[in-house]
């Protein structure tokens, strides 16, 4: 069974920094793709950040140059470091595993089929 634990979220004034966590078994970490996503309250949810089975991250135009993705293989950890945040970054940010998610559309919600039960990011101004 697929699990994800997210952990990290919180409030912060913009211009501040957040590190959000998706802890998960060693089967899943090796296996799976994980991803990142958040929706805000009355939008769809949306892709924010992955890294593909290569290695190369992707990240959604909103958040290129203040977010990064990364992996902390030796406890089956990803993050996702959140810099330079804005009140439009607000939202429940989630984890996600795909068992196989091209890179063309590794940020596409249909790939992926387990999730975490998110951690909120408040952003204020």
């Amino acid at each position: 069974q697929v699990q994800l634990v997210e952990s990290g979220g919180g409030s912060v004034q913009a211009g501040g920094s957040l590190r959000l966590s998706c802890a998960t078994s060693k089967y899943t970490y090796d296996t799976y793709s994980l991803a990142w996503f958040r929706q805000a309250p009355g939008k769809e949810r949306e892709g924010v950040a992955a890294i593909g089975r290569d290695g190369s991250a992707r990240y959604a135009d909103s958040v290129k140059g203040r977010f990064t993705i990364s992996k902390d293989d030796a406890n089956n950890i990803q993050y996702l470091q959140m810099n330079s945040l804005k009140p439009e970054d607000t939202a429940m940010y989630y984890c996600a595993a795909a068992a196989f998610a091209p890179i063309s559309h590794i940020l596409s919600l249909e790939w992926y089929n387990y999730w975490g039960q998110g951690t909120q990011v408040t952003v204020s101004s």
